[in-house]
């Protein structure tokens, strides 16, 4: 027994040595077939890693900065490594001159073979593995572009747009300033992307320096570009975001997850700036993804975004909005010869060419459009022809319609004001001549008889919406300021645009046919059709309408006004319009208006302005529907007959009527809807009761009967006012009362002045108790040679009554001297207690406006205003001892003895010589007196030596303007008390010989001098 299992001991002992040593026995027997493989695989996986480099050579060339994906990169190291191993094996081979019978050769060849076993396997998992990321062979480098460039055209020589970039690019710079988004807003095709796109540009190129240079010159770690479109659509907005800083793009995933990633990865971003390029509505930048709660964008992040809306800017609450204008007529130039080429500055070509120019009216889009088609075109016949085809409003120059016309009519397509039809009321516009500037009130009164303004509670809510609707379509750069206050007009090529919409509208009740303002003498009846809604002849030369009846059935607005030389409307003309709502005549040498006129019976708005001729019009009782009644400025003797029938009428204009001397007594009181009565500078006086042989002319009272009426503008006769009611004044909005003579020009200065009274030529001697009817309403008063000013307060101090709502005091022409103030009533008594502005005007006794406010009982605690000019007699302002503590604005022009602002201000004393117990305020105007004055304008004031005492100090002066005052020779300021000035006006002389403390004062200055 002790036999077998020693046997079997022995047995157990050989099959683990037999198990151990055979792989390696076995990969001695098979180690010249392993090599084989090994140096056939091997030569597989060689290729397939030269085939991996080049696909990454090749996306480096397509994208730019990108490297191979983490996995690969590892497999392309183990291809190395395994590569290396192989080699090695080779050498062995070679070198070893491996022989298996003997023992030594036997145990390397054993070895070998496990290396070229294990190395085979390592071969062919290498190969298997490429299978893995075949489609994901490369990824972005992490390593992004600060900024990517953006191809665009240069701005390079627009002197305008240069502006306009180092303004944004300042913005940029300057976190001081608070502007963390940027609105660029102009209308299309004016360059508001060419201008983002020259600011990513210029900051790629200071990237670049900044990069090779040690000084960090770059303010954004990244910069983002996205092109938003008129179609926002947000996911496409974010999967710009996501391939701009090398995010996976997940299909299916939502938005808030989107919005999240995005936002987490910015947070990352020192600082950045995104730029969002045509935006049509606003966007919700939390939703998008970025950044914009505190305290991100104190670190300096910044977004613009450009639009052609302001409306848009404003709803993206943009902190600073850049207007991005047309350019100018030598900008234009500069910018049409770069795309037309030499040919436009041939001289047989170059007149022609230049009037090409200018039709494309500054908007660079046609500029590079039409300079384009023209290039190479050195015949005159055929700039000529170009001429004539831009001159025209419906577009025949190739590429115009295209690239100008559809643009902007997206701006059309995508305007929107609730319950209002602004589409029509843009195409409205088109009906006035090119470069015309409309009167807004005018064009909104004709959008109301249009019906395209939503009728409110009253005619002026409708007004006010329309009004709100045309600074709708000038945030919308569809509408701009015209030369004129209160007017708007449309750039020549968004007119062109409305007048193409507006012909070949098939919208119903849009069909135009405008010809104003092209010099016609007459029409043609032939182009008039039954498919039109509006006819615009306005502004040309015409001297005679058709005497028949032209079927234009559906033409609702006729514009004729501004054809001088039309002096008769044939009866037979106006039968022809039928559904007539807007009439205009006006500026035109008609007499009388044809009885056809009756006919017109949904007619809303007659506008006769400035028909000087016109002396009297036909009975209009028919007329039920009309609203509006203007015939300002014209000759009319008395109101037409049935004026008591319009009883729909909301606004009658009788301004600068000089010949009417008769309104027919209870008329006026028939027109229950009157809103506004206008009859500035109207020879007609509204006066009282008036005795028997005088009651066929209409009374005051008649007015107060119109519980509508919420504007008034009147002439009145004190005559006839001592004992009237006057208490219906409180319900009106506006008014504007003038008793005896008034200056005309002072008149249309204060045409809109809200509640104005203006006394001419008044003795308050006399009983003037109705003069307090009128001014507990009002909040202007202007006396214009006027007599006993004294007697103003006499009565009312001793009631203590003031007139608390009177906020500006005009006195010209006084020739009464100031006699001492009478002892009345409470000291503290202040007779216009809320008065801001006082202005005087050849006051001629005068010494000082606390001798005024002396002898009226004013104390002027909340004035801000002070005018003065061509009072003789003034030495100065104030006294000493007055405290002015919210004065903000002096002007002083034509005193001719006016010596100093403040009494005693230029014989101060400097602190130095000051008696030892005595303070400045003893000696010098105290700094209090004005200590909130921002503007100061002095003019022609030849005795004025000093503007205050040596320790004043205006910390608030902004504006300062010295004309023609020469014997001052030093201002009040130092580097520490001029923080707040942003401009001094002068003589360049005047300014050259002022004497300064020290010469950096007048250096830090220097900057904000204006020469006059």
């Amino acid at each position: 027994m002790a036999l077998l299992a020693s046997l079997a001991g022995g047995l157990a002992a050989v099959g683990k040595l037999l198990g151990a040593i055979y792989p390696k026995m076995k990969s001695r027997i098979r180690f010249r077939s392993n090599l084989e493989k090994l140096n056939k695989e091997m030569g597989k996986l060689t290729n397939l890693g030269n085939a991996v480099k080049e696909q990454i050579e090749e996306a480096e060339k397509r994208r730019g900065q990108v490297a191979a994906a983490p996995a690969v990169t590892m497999w392309l190291e183990e291809l190395e490594a395994i590569n290396k191993e192989v080699n090695s094996i080779e050498a062995q081979v070679q070198q070893g001159n491996l022989c298996p019978t003997t023992p030594s050769c036997c145990c390397l060849g054993c070895t070998l073979g496990e290396k070229v076993s294990k190395s085979l396997t390592e071969v062919r998992r290498l190969i298997e593995a490429v299978k893995f990321f075949s489609n994901s062979m490369v990824v972005e480098n992490c390593q992004l572009k600060i900024v990517e460039h953006i191809p665009g055209p240069s701005i390079i020589g627009q002197s305008t747009a240069s502006k306009n970039l180092m303004k944004v690019m300042n913005l940029l710079n300057d976190d001081d300033d608070g502007a963390s988004k940027i609105g660029v807003w102009g209308m299309g095709g004016v360059g508001k992307t060419t201008l983002v796109k020259n600011l990513n540009n210029k900051l790629q190129t200071t990237a670049a320096a900044a990069s090779s240079s040690s000084i960090a010159a770059q303010p954004f770690s990244i910069i983002l570009w996205v092109t938003v479109s008129k179609e926002f659509n947000l996911e496409r907005v974010q999967t710009q975001l996501l391939n701009r800083l090398n995010l996976e793009i997940k299909a299916g995933e939502s938005r808030e997850s989107t919005a999240s990633r995005l936002h987490e990865r910015l947070q990352r971003e020192k600082r950045f700036l995104l730029i969002l390029d045509d935006v049509w509505e606003a966007i919700d930048l939390d939703y998008l993804g970025v950044p914009q709660e505190q305290p991100e964008f104190q670190l300096g992040n910044k977004v613009i975004l450009t639009s052609r809306s302001l409306d848009v800017c404003r709803q993206m609450k943009t902190d600073i909005d850049v207007k991005v204008d047309v350019l100018s007529e030598e900008e234009s130039w500069q910018l049409f010869t770069q795309n037309a080429g030499k040919v436009a500055t041939l001289p047989h070509i170059e007149p022609i060419a230049r009037k090409v120019s200018k039709e494309c009216s500054g908007l660079p889009l046609a500029i590079i459009i039409v300079g384009a088609s023209m290039r190479g075109k050195t015949t005159e016949t055929l700039w000529n022809d170009a001429l004539n085809a831009l001159e025209m409003s419906v577009p025949s120059v190739k590429g115009i319609e295209d690239k100008v016309y559809k643009p902007l009519k997206w701006s059309y397509d995508s305007l929107f004001f609730q319950d209002m039809d602004i589409k029509s009321c843009f195409l409205y516009c088109s009906l006035y001549p090119e470069d015309f500037s409309i009167q807004v009130r005018e064009l909104v009164q004709c959008w109301i008889a249009e019906g395209l303004v939503v009728v409110r509670k009253s005619y002026e809510d409708s007004m006010n919406r329309g009004i709100a609707l045309v600074e709708n379509l000038k945030d919308s750069c569809l509408l701009e300021d015209g030369i004129f206050n209160h007017t708007v007009k449309m750039h020549d090529v968004v007119r062109d645009v409305a007048i193409w919409i507006a012909t070949s509208s098939k919208i119903d009740g849009c069909k135009s046919f405008v010809q104003s303002g092209i010099g016609l003498n007459q029409i043609s009846e032939a182009e008039l059709s039954k498919s039109l809604n509006r006819v615009s002849f306005m502004e040309n030369k015409i001297t005679r309408l058709p005497d028949c009846a032209i079927r234009c059935p559906k033409v609702s607005s006729l514009l004729l006004q501004g054809n001088l030389p039309l002096e008769i409307v044939p009866e037979g003309f106006l039968l022809g319009f039928p559904a007539l709502r807007v009439l205009n005549l006006s500026e035109t040498r008609i007499h009388t208006l044809p009885l056809s006129v009756i006919q017109l019976r949904k007619l809303k708005a007659l506008l006769l302005q400035g028909c000087q001729n016109l002396k009297e019009l036909p009975p209009l009782g028919t007329l039920h529907r009309l609203q509006v009644l203007d015939c300002s400025s014209t000759n009319l003797e008395a109101l037409p007959e049935g004026m008591e029938n319009l009883t729909d009428l909301r606004l009658l204009d009788l301004s600068e009527t000089h010949h009417l001397r008769h309104i027919p007594y209870g008329i006026i009181s028939q027109l229950s809807r009157l809103e506004t009565i206008d009859m500035t500078n109207s020879f007609y006086k509204w006066g009282g009761k008036k005795p028997k042989e005088e009651l066929e002319k209409a009374p005051i009272d008649e007015l107060g009967c119109l519980n509508q009426l919420i504007s008034l503008y009147i002439n009145l006769n004190s005559s006839y006012l001592a004992f009237e009611d006057l208490s219906w004044i409180k319900r009106l909005k506006r008014f504007h009362f003038v008793i005896g003579h008034a200056d005309e020009k002072l008149l249309v200065q204060q045409k809109y002045e809200e509640k104005m009274v203006n006394l001419g030529w008044v003795d308050f001697s006399g009983e003037c108790y109705w003069v307090k009817q009128l001014l507990e309403n009002a909040s202007n008063l202007t006396l214009d040679h006027c007599r006993e000013l004294e007697e103003i307060p006499a009565g009312l101090a001793n009631e203590c009554y003031c007139f608390v709502g009177l906020k500006s005091l005009t006195i010209t022409d006084y020739y009464g001297k100031f006699l001492p103030a009478r002892e009345s009533g409470d000291d503290r008594f202040d007779l216009l207690p809320n008065l801001e502005e006082l202005v005087l005007h050849e006051v001629w006794y005068l010494l000082s406006i606390s001798q005024l406010a002396r002898l009226l009982k004013l104390r002027l605690s909340t004035l801000k205003k002070i005018s003065l000019s061509c009072c003789g007699r003034v030495k100065y302002l104030v006294s000493s001892s007055a405290t002015l503590e919210n004065l903000e604005e002096v002007t002083v022009s034509s005193c001719r003895v006016f010596a100093e602002l403040f009494e005693n201000a230029s014989s101060s004393q400097s602190s130095e010589d000051l008696p030892e117990h005595a303070t400045s305020s003893q000696t010098l105007v105290p700094s209090c007196i004005v200590p909130n004055l921002r503007i100061m304008k002095l003019k022609n004031l030849p005795h004025l030596t000093t503007l205050c005492g040596q320790l004043q100090s205006w910390q608030h002066l902004e504006i300062l303007e010295v004309i023609n005052c020469n014997q001052i020779k030093k201002l009040p300021f130092t580097t520490q008390n001029a923080n707040a000035i942003k401009e001094i006006r002068g003589e360049l002389q005047w300014w050259n010989d002022l004497e300064w403390d020290n010469k950096y004062t007048k250096s830090s200055l220097q900057q904000y001098f204006n020469p006059c």
